[in-house]
Formats: C-alpha cells, structure tokens, sequence
C-alpha cells in the first residue's frame, strides 16, 4: 500500500450516502441523518499541505486531519476535473455518462445529462437541503446548471476556470447571472457559512467546490487595478507561480477553518460529516511528492490525492487508513449513511466505505479503472499492482515496492501483465 505519511494523523471520511431519482426509500430505523459537507480543492498535490509533508503550512487542514480520517490511498476518478466530478456525484466510472474529458464549447460531450442520478438529487428527494458554491464544470450552458440536478441553491461559476477577482457575466445566483464582487476563494467559504448558518436544523447536504488552486494564480492581493503585465517568458516560472500558488492555499485553508468554526458554533458537530479531496494532481508549482506524474498523468501523481474525512465522535480522531478508495465511492456511502435505498436497477461502480469510516474495517479487494482515452489510454490499479496501457505500449509496476513508477515490470511478470490487460479491456467494453 502506499506510504503512511503525515505530521499529524488526518482522516477525510467519504461519509456520503446517495439514493436514486424516482424510488427514494428511507428506512424508518434511520437515526438523525447526518449533514454532508463535501469541500473540493482544484487541481492540489498530494504532496502539498503539511497534511501530507508538503511544503505549505495548512493548519485547518491539520486540524481537520487530526479530529478525523486521513487516506493515504485515495483517488480521484480522473487527473482531470470534469471527470472526477461526474464519478463523484453519480458513483459510477464518467465514461458511462459519457464524460471522460475536460468539459468545454470544443469538445463533443457538452454536459452532464441533467436526468443523470446525482447526489444531490437523491438526497433532495431524501429531505435534505442542498446547495453547491463554486466550481461546477460539468456543463456551461443553462441546460446542465446545476438546479437541474438536484442542488437547491448554486452561487459561483459553470466554466472550469475564471479570474479570481472579475466575474461579471460569469457568476451565477441559481439560473440567474448575477456578480458578487470580490476574490472568488473568500466568496465560495462567505456562501458556504452563510448557508450553514441557516441550516441548523434540518439535515443538508453542501458542495463547496473551490477554485483554488487551479490557475489563473492570483491571489487577494492581485486585483485588477494591482496587475502588472507579465512576459511570456515568465509566464509558467515557479519562481513567479510558486508564492503565489501558497498564499491561494493559505486561504482555502482559512476558510476550510471557517466552514468548521461554523458548524461547531450552530451545535452540529456530531451530526456533521465533512469529507475533503482534490479533483486531480497538481500541475505547474504545486507538488505531487512521493508520486510520479501530476495532472493530465495516469500515474499515481495524477489522481492520488489528499483526502480527510471528519465527523466528531463518529469518526475515530487522528486515524489513518491505507485502503484504497474512490470518489466514486462517495455516493454510495452517503446513501448508506442517511438509509437512503438505491434501486436494483441502478448499476454503481463505487462501494460503500461506511464501515471504514466507522469502524476502520478493511475494504474487499477491487480492481479500479482510470481511463482518459484517447490521449492517455487506461490505467488500472489491483491491489499494489499498477497497470498504463496505451496502444502498444504497456506498463506494470508493484506499488508496494515502487511508489515513483520506475521499474517497469511487465516482462518480469508477463501472465499478471496479460491478465491485467485482460482485464482492462474487458472494463473499457463494459463503459463504453
């Protein structure tokens, strides 16, 4: 398994259970449902917070970390952010809603099918409120908003990116275009408490999706009026990118510790479960540390991620797990959590991990699939085995021995390496 790295010992509990869109059935047995906080960070390394060893200091996130669970073998279901969020909110691989790039005008898949069984939308039928503040990316026409899908309220923004400090004609209140000026990180924490805060009673479920730290990299500071033209020639430098990446991070940081304060304040903590991930690996000045690979990468680097899941005096503080998990794992392990019943009919590709967050019990044994195609071909993980196919070439490494990928091991094991093949091919039939 990978390593068990970290100053402080930090749990993020995917404590999210979803149900499906017309047969919603709540067992009358259910105790008080939990409220679901899921908060997303954009395009941050495995090797970035003090969570994980890295090289920014993130002490609400250590904090988050030392109250709850932290996974040291968590994955987006893609290295890049539209995929992961359809996994995510459906609880099935992207490729069977037809997802498997970057959501954009120029691209042939325009949005997420607006009658597609969402988190949100079952946990709506459910009886919880829901809301999503920030990113969505799943959809930039009216058509695939995200009201359509279930969430009551959304404030923030439908591309993949934005500036951080203009919005005008971008930001959206519901289905309706409507600015709130200010620096996007701060606005995105500002309507998550707000909604918190008005939230104290009956069960809810919130998406805070941040912006930080996908590019453009500016910080409170760099308001328009502050800017300076920058030469193309320093443009991408780590030298001008990497300061600036770590103050975005500081206050995603804050206000993580905002969003906390604000649910320990209305008296919620021990019926509030908050999980933490990122959309994919770091590119450009973040870190991906111990792993190979970032964004737009199947190795480990791409779609290992931080991941922390908090629910005081439910789930085991400063605990740390090496199971190997998915977003696309959320969705079941909401609907199990609130005793929401998907139907039979319903096929889902994640599994609950309700036990593991609960009671630390070990997961069954899976084979998992990361497929980017055509650009970066299939990868799939069994166990410590690792396996990138793409064309012809092929590479296998044991993860228990080689945390970098650098020892390729497909002529070493040639029948695991045909079986594993085997077994990609026959996933990516089944998506497609």
């Amino acid at each position: 398994m990978l390593p068990n790295s970290g100053t402080t010992a930090a749990a993020i509990a995917w404590m999210i259970t979803l149900a499906v869109f017309v047969d919603v059935a709540i067992s009358k047995e259910a105790p008080n449902r939990p409220n679901i906080i899921v908060i997303v960070a954009d395009d941050l390394g495995y090797g970035d917070t003090s969570v994980y060893d890295g090289w920014v200091v993130t002490p609400q996130l250590e904090r988050l970390a030392a109250e709850g669970l932290r996974f040291t073998d968590f994955h987006s279901n893609s290295s890049v952010c539209s995929p992961t969020r359809a996994g995510f909110l459906t609880g099935r691989y992207q490729q069977r809603v037809g997802i498997v790039d970057v959501v954009a005008r120029h691209l042939d898949t325009p949005g997420l099918n607006p009658q597609e069984l969402t988190i949100p939308r079952l946990l709506k039928q459910g009886g919880y409120q829901t809301a999503l503040f920030g990113k969505w990316h799943l959809g930039t026409e009216q058509q695939y908003n995200p009201i359509h899908h279930g969430f009551d309220h959304f404030r923030g923004y439908l591309d993949g990116y934005i500036d951080y400090h203009v919005h005008r004609n971008i930001w959206m209140n519901g289905l309706v275009k409507q600015d709130q000026p200010g620096y996007s990180t701060h606005l995105i924490t500002r309507n998550a408490v707000q909604f918190i805060e008005r939230n104290t009673s009956d069960p809810f479920f919130l998406l805070v999706a941040h912006e930080a730290v996908h590019l453009p990299f500016q910080t409170p500071a760099d308001t328009p009026e502050n800017r300076k033209p920058i030469p193309k020639s320093e443009q991408w430098s780590r030298e001008r990118i990497r300061p600036k990446y770590k103050i975005m991070l500081e206050e995603m940081d804050k206000g993580i510790g905002e969003i906390i304060d604000a649910v320990v304040r209305g008296g919620m903590a021990n019926r509030t479960l908050i999980f933490f991930f990122s959309d994919n690996g770091a590119i450009g000045a973040g870190s991906n540390k111990p792993f190979r690979g970032g964004k737009f990468s199947h190795y480990e680097g791409g779609h290992c991620v931080p991941a922390i899941a908090w629910w005081p005096g439910v789930i085991k503080a400063g605990s740390t797990t090496d199971e190997l998990t998915m977003a696309m794992d959320l969705l079941p392990t909401f609907m199990e959590l609130v005793n929401i019943d998907m139907p039979a009919r319903r096929r889902l590709d994640g599994i609950s991990i309700r036990q593991l967050l609960l009671r630390g019990d070990r997961l069954p044994e899976r084979q998992v699939f990361f497929g980017y195609e055509p650009k970066l071909g299939t990868a799939m993980r069994d166990g410590k085995w690792k396996m990138i196919t793409k064309k012809d070439k092929v590479e296998m490494y044991d993860l228990s021995q080689d945390i970098s990928e650098r020892n390729n091991l497909v002529d070493q094991f040639p029948q695991r390496a045909i079986t594993m093949k085997m077994a990609i091919e026959e996933w990516k039939s089944d998506v497609a």
